[in-house]
């Protein structure tokens, strides 16, 4: 088979609810940070599957895991019976959680991780109202994308959960409320206590749901006690803190989990992406007695459990412990972003450069004053990168997505650093002609 073949065939097939187009890659090959076409193409991956393989694509410790957990047992139901590996899953995830007494529910996907963060939520304070945030993603299942606040499109098509309510993000380099970097008043937090007191009943709020970085909105970074401040309040109303770490757990910014960077300890993390190495599995970790608060089989699937999945992520977490990602991914991003910001000084097209550890967003702008959301341009950049064979991505229209795995040798790094710079200095010198615009989708 052709690539142009594969293509077509697949918009006979799936619909565009289940898929989006960045470049015409049919990967039949992967190996830690690179990638292998049907053509026998190679590219360096900076995007790892959306953040999936921390640990490198086709992990050795993974792959052997899978493997040996096959011959032996495929599944054996979790909500039935008692097969082990789900058990060490969980007694691990207990272990590298900053939740105290933490009990574990394993699922399928973010999606449903946080669909079920919503149902302990509701059970544990007796209370419906949930609040989310402006330009937030926690998934496409009815209830993550009812607290969504980046694509409100498909509920306004099929409807959504009730009683929820929004607050802006801390952005920094687009204040909301119109401040300037390092010299607000911390407005956004001050929106909340307003929002209390003229729309919310505050103690009628079971949670708040929060990503520690706001992903899919662009890589938005909170400032440094932001978090603290907002804890606060939502102790004294007795309101959970709920934090989605699908796409920033386990060691991308350098953490364990990227809420630990902000000194705040939440009541419920939801994770999945790289928990199964490329496997579908999540995780909700919560303090015992809010996960205690659902009857049996309140939030649990057939497949929950899967003795495969389960060996897989465990793998994935000895794999970060003992080759030390977490001090990797911050040493490399650290890097990055020198580099990155060095890009910056040269080329009018960067607006900003923010993240943390490998968890990174260039945000491309046609006007630095302006800052307004360089769109066709970031189009034009990911195409270019994808002919100079590197995987990458855009967010939120405009913002480079800079997610390598933690894995990534330092030379092939900089290998696809230097990829980018020349993509996009092919775009601002005029380089890549605007058919492209039509091929590259996004999101």
């Amino acid at each position: 088979m052709k690539r142009d073949e594969i293509i077509s065939r697949y918009s006979k097939v799936f619909p565009k609810a289940a898929r989006v187009t960045y470049a015409p890659i049919v990967g039949v090959k992967a190996k830690n940070a690179k990638v292998w076409d049907i053509e026998g193409r190679e590219y360096i991956d900076f995007l790892s599957d959306a953040a999936v393989q921390n640990v490198g694509h086709n992990n050795d410790r993974v792959v052997k895991a899978i493997k040996e957990q096959t011959d032996r047992l495929v599944h054996f139901t979790f909500i039935y019976g008692f097969p082990i590996e789900p058990l060490l899953l969980a007694e691990k995830l207990v272990e590298i959680s900053p939740i105290k007494s933490a009990k574990v529910v394993l699922g399928l996907s973010g999606s449903d991780a946080n669909d079920g963060a919503i149902k302990f939520a509701r059970a544990y304070t007796g209370r419906r109202t949930l609040l989310g945030y402006l330009g937030s993603y926690y998934g496409a299942t009815y209830g993550a994308m009812s607290i969504t606040g980046l694509d409100f499109e498909i509920r306004a098509l099929v409807g959504e959960l009730s009683d929820i309510h929004y607050i802006p993000f801390p952005d920094c380099y687009r204040c909301p409320f119109g401040q300037e970097r390092g010299k607000c008043h911390f407005e956004c937090i001050s929106y909340l206590e307003y929002k209390f007191e003229r729309e919310v009943y505050a103690e009628g709020v079971a949670a708040l749901f929060a990503e520690p970085i706001q992903g899919d909105a662009g890589m938005i970074v909170p400032p440094d006690d932001y978090f603290r401040k907002l804890k606060k309040i939502l102790d004294e109303y007795g309101i959970l803190l709920v934090v989605d770490e699908v796409q920033s757990g386990l060691g991308r910014t350098g953490k364990w989990f990227a809420i630990e960077h902000f000194g705040v300890t939440p009541d419920i993390i939801t994770i999945a992406k790289p928990l199964g190495g490329g496997l579908p599995i999540s995780a909700i970790i919560g303090r015992g007695e809010i996960m205690e608060s659902l009857p049996a089989l309140g939030h649990t699937f057939t497949l929950s459990g899967n003795p495969v999945t389960s060996r897989a992520a465990l793998a994935v977490i000895e794999e970060i412990e003992e080759k030390n990602l977490l001090k990797r991914a911050e040493e490399l991003g650290e890097y990055t972003m020198r580099r990155l910001k060095k890009m910056q000084k040269e080329h009018e097209l960067i607006g900003d450069v923010r993240g943390k550890g490998l968890m990174i967003g260039i945000d491309l702008v046609k006007n630095r004053e302006t800052k307004e959301r360089a769109f066709d341009e970031a189009k034009k950049v990911v195409w270019r990168a994808y002919e100079l064979g590197l995987i990458l991505a855009f967010l939120h229209g405009n913002v480079l997505r800079i997610q390598p795995p933690l894995t990534i040798e330092k030379e092939l790094l900089d290998e696809g650093l230097d990829k980018l710079e020349q993509a996009i200095e092919d775009v601002e010198n005029g380089k890549v002609d605007d058919k492209v615009l039509k091929i590259v989708k996004g999101w």
